[in-house]
C-alpha cells in the first residue's frame, strides 16, 4: 500500500501543471456553485423584491452552515494531507471516521433546531410580516434536509485531500445542475407541479446537494484509493487535531456572517431595498470570489502535503503563483464590477431604488478586491500550515472591530452613501496584517526545511 503513496502527484508534479491540475476543476465546480446561487436569486427575484429580501437575509444563516462544514473540511483536509505526506495511513482513514462522525451530528442538530430557529432570526431584523414569512419558508427547509449539504462537503474534501479535483468538480457541479433544473420547475410549478414559490427555491437546492452527497460517496468508495471510509468513530484526540485548524476557520466564517447580520438590520432602518442592493452584491460577490476559493482549496493540500515532506521549494513556488493567479482573477473582477454594476443589479429585477443604492455600492466595494485577494491566499496559507488562529484574527480585526462600527457610525448620521467605503479600510488594515504574518510566521516555519 506504501507503494501506492510514494509517487502521490502533491509531492512529485511541476508546480504550475499541479495547481492548475488540482485548483481547475474546483473552480469551475465553485463557479457553477456560484451560478446556481444566481440563478436561484435570479428566479427569487422574479416573484418580488420582498422574497428576494428575505432570501438575502437568509445569507448569514446560510453561510454559517457554510462555515462549520467547510471550515471542518479545511480541518479534516489539512490532517489528511498531512498524514499522507507523513505516510501515516492509520491517521488518514481514522480521519474520514471521524469527519464521518461530526456530517451527522452537524445535520441532526439543524434538524431539531428548524422547528424554532428561523421564527426567532426573521423576528429579530427590522422587516415586514411577508419577507418574515418569505424567509421561514425557504430557512426552515434549508435547515431540516442539511444532511446532503453536509455530506457533499465531507465528500469534496475527503476527494481534495488526495487531488481528485476533477471527481469533486463533477460531485459539485452535478448537484448544482440538478439544482438549475429543477429551481424554476418548482418555484414556477411546471409540468404540473404545484408553484411553490421561496418553498421550491429551498428544495430545489436541498435536492441538488443530497444528489452531488450521494455521488461523492460513490467516488470515495470506489476510486478513492488512499482514504478508506470505514464507518462512524469518534475519536477525542483526532477530533481536537482538526479543530486546531478548523474552529477558526469556523468562527471567521461566523465572524463575516455575523457582520452581514448586524449590517442588514442597520440597513432595514433605512429601506428593504438596502437589505436587497446588500444581498445581490453578495450574490454577485460570490461569483467572483468563487475562483480563488477554489485556487485556494486546490493550493491548501499541494502546501500541506509538501509542508508533511519538508520540501521547502515546492512550498514557496505554490505560494507565489497562487497569489499572481489570486491578484489577476481580482483585479478582473473589480474591473467587471465598475463597468456593468448596473447589468448585474437587473439580473435580480432590481428596482429603482435598488439600483440606485446598488450601483455605487458595487464600484466602491470592488476596489478593495486586489487586497481581499492577497489576504484569502494568505489566510489559507496560514491555515495550511497549522494556524488557523491568525487568519481568524484577522477576520475579527476587519469584520468587527472597523466595519461594524464605522457603519454604526455614519448611519448614524444618515450617511448610507458612505457606509461601502468600510469595506476598503477593512481590507487596507488586513492587507497590513497578513504580509507582516506572511514574513514572520509562514515563511519562518518553512525556512527551517533549508
Amino acid at each position: 500500500m506504501e507503494d501506492s503513496f510514494k509517487e502521490n502527484k502533491l509531492g512529485t508534479q511541476s508546480i504550475g501543471k499541479l495547481l492548475f491540475t488540482v485548483s481547475f476543476p474546483i473552480m469551475i465546480s465553485m463557479l457553477i456553485q456560484a451560478l446556481y446561487n444566481i440563478v436561484d436569486s435570479y428566479y427569487i427575484g422574479k416573484i418580488s423584491e420582498e422574497a428576494f429580501t428575505a432570501v438575502s437575509i437568509a445569507f448569514p444563516f446560510q453561510n454559517v452552515m457554510v462555515g462549520i462544514a467547510v471550515g471542518t473540511g479545511v480541518g479534516m483536509n489539512s490532517l489528511l494531507s498531512r498524514s499522507l505526506g507523513e505516510k501515516d495511513f492509520n491517521k488518514v482513514n481514522k480521519t474520514a471516521d471521524n469527519g464521518m462522525f461530526l456530517t451527522f451530528a452537524y445535520s441532526i442538530s439543524l434538524l431539531i433546531l428548524s422547528f424554532f430557529i428561523p421564527q426567532i432570526y426573521y423576528k429579530s431584523q427590522n422587516v415586514n410580516a411577508e419577507i418574515v414569512n418569505y424567509g421561514v419558508d425557504y430557512l426552515k427547509i434549508v435547515m431540516m434536509f442539511s444532511f446532503g449539504f453536509f455530506m457533499q462537503i465531507y465528500c469534496e474534501r475527503l476527494l481534495q485531500s488526495t487531488g481528485r479535483s476533477v471527481l469533486t468538480m463533477l460531485t459539485q457541479g452535478i448537484g448544482a445542475i440538478i439544482n438549475i433544473i429543477f429551481d424554476p420547475i418548482f418555484i414556477f410549478g411546471y409540468f404540473g407541479l404545484p408553484a411553490m414559490g421561496v418553498k421550491g427555491a429551498a428544495l430545489a437546492t436541498v435536492l441538488g446537494q443530497s444528489i452531488g452527497a450521494v455521488i461523492g460517496l460513490f467516488f470515495n468508495f470506489k476510486l478513492n484509493r488512499e482514504v478508506k471510509i470505514k464507518g462512524i468513530s469518534f475519536n477525542l484526540d483526532i477530533i481536537k487535531k482538526i479543530y486546531i485548524v478548523a474552529l477558526p476557520s469556523i468562527i471567521m466564517i461566523t465572524v463575516t456572517s455575523s457582520t452581514i447580520y448586524f449590517l442588514n438590520k442597520m440597513l432595514g432602518k433605512f429601506s428593504a431595498s438596502a437589505i436587497a442592493a446588500l444581498g445581490a452584491y453578495y450574490k454577485i460577490q460570490s461569483f467572483i470570489l468563487m475562483p480563488v476559493f477554489g485556487l485556494n482549496n486546490g493550493m491548501v493540500p499541494i502546501v500541506a502535503y509538501n509542508y508533511g515532506a519538508e520540501n521547502r521549494y515546492r512550498i514557496i513556488k505554490t505560494i507565489k503563483l497562487a497569489m499572481l493567479c489570486a491578484i489577476t482573477m481580482m483585479f478582473a473582477g473589480t474591473v467587471i464590477m465598475h463597468i456593468f454594476p448596473g447589468q448585474l443589479l437587473d439580473i435580480f429585477s432590481a428596482s429603482d431604488e435598488m439600483k440606485r443604492i446598488g450601483i455605487s455600492m458595487l464600484r466602491i466595494i470592488s476596489l478593495s478586491y486586489v487586497f481581499a485577494g492577497i489576504s484569502i491566499v494568505s489566510g489559507s496559507v496560514f491555515q495550511a500550515l497549522g494556524n488557523g488562529l491568525l487568519t481568524l484574527m484577522d477576520s475579527v480585526m476587519r469584520n468587527i472591530a472597523i466595519i461594524i462600527p464605522y457603519t454604526f457610525i455614519v448611519l448614524h448620521f444618515n450617511r448610507l452613501d458612505l457606509v461601502w467605503w468600510g469595506y476598503l479600510m477593512s481590507e487596507t488594515a488586513s492587507l497590513i496584517y497578513v504580509a507582516y504574518y506572511m514574513k514572520n510566521f509562514a515563511l519562518k516555519k518553512i525556512d527551517v526545511f533549508k
